[in-house]
């Protein structure tokens, strides 16, 4: 696990080497700003960067990481909105193409969902978590139905349901809806399974993940 003294090594490996490859992309990121057409919403577990799992270059992709890759509704209640303004800063100032929702195996997010090992915590010990994994309190249902309460086929499902989750929170944004009607954005789900290095893509027409060779 590094220490922040590594990253500085990183880093210093980074300008010798990485940065001079990259300079000329650099400075018209500079000069041009960022005009990424694609945005990913990923969840914040350290295994599944995308920029590393797609294998893109600075400037290509927009990224949200949070707990489970979880999307919320559309809301205009006081508070703050860290998910929404990213989303409304990528559809309306960066005019993205596409949103793709990546979830992942051995979610820890979508463990505790479905568990709900961390009900009644209180925040700061568990339950700001525990409030924002209660976006997939509906889809738990019928997991935990189909397949209990636990075990590798309920987490896998779980993961699978909170991308469905997002896709369909994304669709409550009236930007993004309209956008979509037009033909000027395109939602897309997809599933990393960390214990196999497989990218799976959601068919939401026939409703299955389908892996990638």
């Amino acid at each position: 696990m590094p220490e922040f003294a590594q990253l500085l090594e990183g880093y210093r490996r980074f300008r010798e080497n990485g940065y001079p490859q990259q300079r000329a992309r650099f400075d018209r990121l500079a000069a041009e700003g960022q005009h990424p057409k694609l945005m990913i919403i990923g969840c914040s577990d350290s295994r599944v960067d995308p920029a590393q799992i797609f294998d893109v270059d600075p400037g290509e992709i927009f990224v949200i990481r949070n707990v489970a890759a979880l999307v919320p509704p559309f809301e205009t209640t006081p508070g703050l909105h860290g998910v929404s303004a990213a989303l409304e800063f990528a559809v309306q100032v960066l005019e993205v193409r596409q949103i793709v929702v990546m979830g992942h195996g051995m979610c820890g997010g979508c463990r505790a969902a479905l568990t709900g090992e961390l009900a009644g915590a209180r925040p700061g010990e568990g339950g700001f978590i525990a409030s924002w994994i209660d976006l997939l309190d509906q889809a738990r249902e019928e997991i935990v139905r189909v397949h209990g309460a636990s075990g590798r086929a309920a987490e896998r499902a779980m993961e699978m349901a909170g991308v469905r989750v997002s896709l369909d929170n994304l669709r409550t944004f009236p930007c993004i809806r309209e956008k979509e009607q037009r033909g000027e954005l395109k939602l897309r789900g997809a599933f990393f399974a960390i214990s196999e290095g497989v990218l799976h893509v959601l068919d939401e027409e026939a409703d299955v993940f389908t892996a990638i060779d």
